[in-house]
C-alpha cells in the first residue's frame, strides 16, 4: 500500500512527460512526410551536388 504513494504520482509525471516529448514532436514536424526518407534512400542519385548543395539537372543518356 505505501509503495501506492509513490508509483501513482511517479506514473502521473511520466505520461505528462511523455504527452509534452509528443506535442514537442507533433509541433516541430516529425511527422509530416512518413514516406519521403524512405523513398530518398532508395533514389538513384550519380549526380555530384552543386556548390549550394542541390543537383543539377539531370545528365541525358546517348
Amino acid at each position: 500500500m505505501e509503495s501506492l504513494y509513490l508509483l501513482i504520482p511517479l506514473s502521473v509525471v511520466l505520461v505528462f512527460v511523455i504527452g509534452v516529448v509528443f506535442w514537442w514532436s507533433v509541433r516541430s514536424g516529425q511527422f509530416d512526410d512518413l514516406e519521403g526518407p524512405g523513398y530518398r534512400v532508395v533514389i538513384d542519385d550519380d549526380d555530384p551536388p552543386d556548390a549550394d548543395g542541390k543537383n543539377k539537372a539531370p545528365r541525358k543518356e546517348p
